[in-house]
């Protein structure tokens, strides 16, 4: 029980990574706080909030639902205060709610890059400012799902890898502000399996792990005492291997007969070798 009794808030938490986090947070012994846009079911898209928050109760911890459109500053302030109100305190907040679209940049709709950095890198900000006080009080952490920087990755991506390192960026200069608050990056090596996944046509199940590898890697970086923690842009397999041991990874497969090979870090960082 290495998170007993931490209070983690979670954005996207409705379904995929943020839902997979959320669950290996509560196995840890947190309460949880879920943020998402999705409450009712979605034909489209399976997973709620409330779905979500029957697991957590399930595993004997505390969960409350928070529909919160992260595009709006009033609901991202309330969504904060209502955590807070509500348990007391908060020692984790988790920037995982994300846009993805990929085009050149002459292709690039107005209304797709505003969406864009609207729900990555302004929403980590307005969130990540909205907790620091309440972080500040016992000392906290916040997590970034977002990549190290590597202008390889540019083409084809640019202003969604822009809005994601932007994410980077904003933890690494709050990390260096505030004494009492760890903040880091964190990005899977290979493809994760999910919805976005799936519609993008991003390869299939042998080339994909599942979310349980970034929801581990949470547990393994808010599990650090965040006074002693320092900024790092995590990789998935570095974090596990290098916060807690792990070596084996074969229980991540999507294919349990074949091992992913290394395609979303190809995009952030060409020269990353296993």
């Amino acid at each position: 029980m290495r998170l007993q009794d931490r209070v983690v808030l979670i954005t996207g938490a409705s379904r995929g990574v943020g839902a997979g986090v959320a669950l290996a947070c509560a196995r840890q012994g947190a309460h949880v706080a879920l943020a998402a846009k999705t409450v009712d079911p979605n034909p489209r898209l399976a997973g709620t909030l409330g779905e979500v928050a029957s697991q957590i109760r399930a595993l004997g911890r505390e969960a409350i639902v928070l529909p919160t459109d992260v595009r709006d500053s009033d609901q991202i302030e309330k969504m904060v205060a209502d955590t807070v109100g509500h348990f007391g305190r908060l020692d984790a907040l988790v920037n995982n709610a994300g846009a993805i679209f990929w085009s050149s940049v002459a292709d690039w709709p107005v209304k797709r890059f505003d969406l864009v950095f609207g729900v990555n890198v302004r929403a980590a900000f307005l969130a990540s400012r909205a907790a620091i006080p309440h972080l500040r009080k016992q000392g906290g952490h916040i997590v970034m799902m977002s990549p190290p920087i590597h202008p390889e990755a540019a083409p084809g991506k640019g202003p969604y890898l822009v809005s994601k390192i932007g994410m980077t960026m904003v933890a690494m200069a709050i990390d260096a502000e505030e004494s009492a608050v760890s903040v880091c990056s964190l990005w899977p090596i290979t493809a994760i399996k999910s919805a976005a996944t799936e519609n993008l046509g991003m390869g299939s199940a042998k080339d994909w792990r599942t979310v349980d590898i970034l929801a581990d890697a949470t547990v393994a970086i808010l599990a650090q005492d965040p006074r002693q923690a320092k900024f790092r842009a995590w990789l998935d397999e570095d974090a596990l291997r290098t916060l807690d041991g792990v070596t084996d990874f074969v229980k991540y497969r999507c294919d349990p007969d074949h091992e992913p090979g290394p395609w979303s870090i190809e995009l952030v960082d060409p020269t990353w070798k296993r």
